[in-house]
């Protein structure tokens, strides 16, 4: 995961895209150079965030950073725009030639910190891809996802979420802590992994000491904050950190 840099006219905007791109890309060449499988870029330091729609200024920064990022990597490329913006990510995805989105709200409504997300977004996001010719775009969709409250769908449970995006067409699932690096649960992923055929991935809170436990149950990792300088999800990658996870990585494919 690379955290960009806050974007032009949100609260902690300072530098300008060729600077953000510029950083952007340099972490990819790190992950790349160590062993990392795959990028994301999310918009993280623009909070707080908008609830599901940005400006045109967040598409065309995050477009101009992905497409620096690209050209940074030959690993597959993808797009979040925070908050719940899966539109805005599709675009950046398709006019930047990455692979995929990591889409929030995809199926059933929760309240997130941003606010009332009331609407499951796979409809209109699935039929968009299909306007705009970006069918080979996958959408990994979060499951009852972190920083977010789910009364609304309590008797609504894990398994049965997941069931619902994969039916509802999304590519992959993803299965989160509570918050950016708090540990996600071996068993939610473990009913997960049983109730769905898609790629599941875990999304938060994934060290070298737990990867083994959760990846009876996983097919890839999205690692952010332990990737990254003390572990601190604002930082710059770290690269002893990224080496070390990709050699437990490898450790646990060899055996």
């Amino acid at each position: 995961m690379i955290h960009v840099q806050s974007l032009p006219g949100t609260p902690r905007a300072t530098q300008s895209v060729a600077e953000i791109a510029r950083q952007a890309a340099d972490e990819a060449r790190i992950l790349t150079e160590h062993g990392a499988n795959a990028i994301i870029i999310e918009n993280m330091h623009d909070a707080p965030y908008l609830r599901q729609r940005v400006g045109p200024e967040i598409v065309a920064a995050m477009t101009a950073i992905a497409t620096q990022v690209r050209a940074a990597s030959a690993l597959p490329i993808g797009v979040q725009v925070l908050a719940g913006a899966n539109r805005a990510a599709l675009s950046v995805a398709l006019a930047s030639g990455a692979e995929f989105i990591r889409a929030e709200n995809f199926v059933f409504a929760h309240v997130a910190d941003e606010g009332l997300m009331p609407r499951a977004d796979a409809g209109p996001l699935l039929r968009f891809r299909k306007q705009i010719g970006a069918d080979s775009i996958g959408v990994f969709a979060d499951i009852k996802k972190k920083h977010s409250a789910h009364a609304v769908t309590s008797d609504v449970d894990l398994a049965e979420t997941a069931r619902a995006a994969q039916f509802f067409g999304a590519s992959g699932v993803i299965v989160t802590g509570s918050a950016t690096g708090q540990p996600t649960s071996v068993e939610d992923v473990a009913a997960i992994r049983q109730a769905v055929r898609l790629p599941v991935l875990v999304g938060s809170g994934t060290t070298p000491q737990n990867l083994a436990a959760l990846a009876a149950h996983a097919d890839g990792f999205i690692v952010g904050s332990w990737l990254k300088r003390d572990g601190a999800w604002f930082n710059p990658p770290d690269p002893r950190r990224v080496a070390e996870m990709s050699a437990a990585i490898g450790k646990l494919k060899r055996a």
